[in-house]
């Protein structure tokens, strides 16, 4: 891996990458993904970049600092806050199919008379009625509209793969012939919030992440480098794929050992 071009900054999924998940759980930490933090920290420009769709900002950087991951909430980037402001730029009226937690991003936006559906919630509240209620909304409008916050087929928690958002948003597509728009990993739109924040061009950052299609082929399409660790969701039929990594790595700090040993170039 010599030479390479310089990286200056860098985007890290968090689920898959710092801890793995447990359903109404903080989860557990990955192997030194905590010291690999700490070195970012110290010495590049980091961001976290997640499709974590049932939590806030805080809550999320709260739930690693628990876990002895030091993440500042400031860093933390997911898709609830930039939904609402959607909705706001755009004068959109929606039905939340979300969690509580994320209710506080939405207030002051009007949400009555709907004229579309935030989809953000597949585990604690999802349930028929909820869906089906989100069905029964988009049927009735003229022009029906879903966005989803991130579009996965499914996310890994240490009891097994669960199904994730982007399954429901096709169920709700075929059932309504709605369009979604997906505000999430692998949008060109979300990861630029990514790299805006890091206030970086896209040819500086590296993306790390579990998910080969929407976190390194996102990344990528972007104009990033995709770095997949194998951890998380990872699992070897990822290398049947069509996309193909810049860099594999067993875990988060053996990628950023790697490039640091290597003067910070891929």
């Amino acid at each position: 891996m010599s030479n390479g071009r310089a990286v200056n900054g860098f985007l890290l999924d968090i689920t898959g990458v710092l801890y793995n998940s447990i359903y109404k759980s903080d989860g557990v930490a990955i192997a030194k993904s905590a010291e690999a933090v700490d070195f970012l920290y110290k010495h590049s420009n980091v961001k976290f970049l997640s499709n974590a769709k049932g939590n806030s900002n805080r809550n999320v950087a709260r739930r690693l600092q628990r876990l002895g991951i030091n993440v500042r909430e400031e860093d933390v980037i997911t898709p609830a806050p930039v939904v609402a402001q959607y909705c706001r730029e755009h004068k959109l009226r929606p039905h939340l199919f979300v969690r509580e937690d994320v209710l506080q991003y939405f207030d002051g936006i009007d949400t009555s008379s709907p004229n579309c559906v935030v989809m953000g919630e597949v585990e604690e509240g999802f349930s028929f009625e909820r869906i089906n209620r989100a069905f029964r909304v988009l049927i009735d409008m003229p022009k029906p509209l879903l966005i989803t916050m991130g579009n996965g087929k499914f996310f890994q928690r240490v009891d097994g793969p669960c199904i994730d958002v982007g399954a429901f948003a096709a169920a709700l597509k075929f059932s309504t012939n709605c369009e979604v728009l997906n505000i999430g990993k692998p949008s060109r739109f979300y990861f630029e919030q990514g790299i805006n924040a890091l206030g970086m061009k896209p040819e500086e950052i590296v993306m790390v992440g579990d998910d080969l299609m929407s976190d390194v082929g996102g990344a990528q399409a972007c104009g990033m480098r995709g770095i997949q660790v194998r951890t998380g969701k990872w699992r070897p039929d990822f290398e049947k794929l069509p996309v193909t990594p810049d860099l594999t790595a067993d875990c988060l700090y053996d990628a950023v050992k790697l490039i640091a040993d290597n003067g910070f170039r891929l």
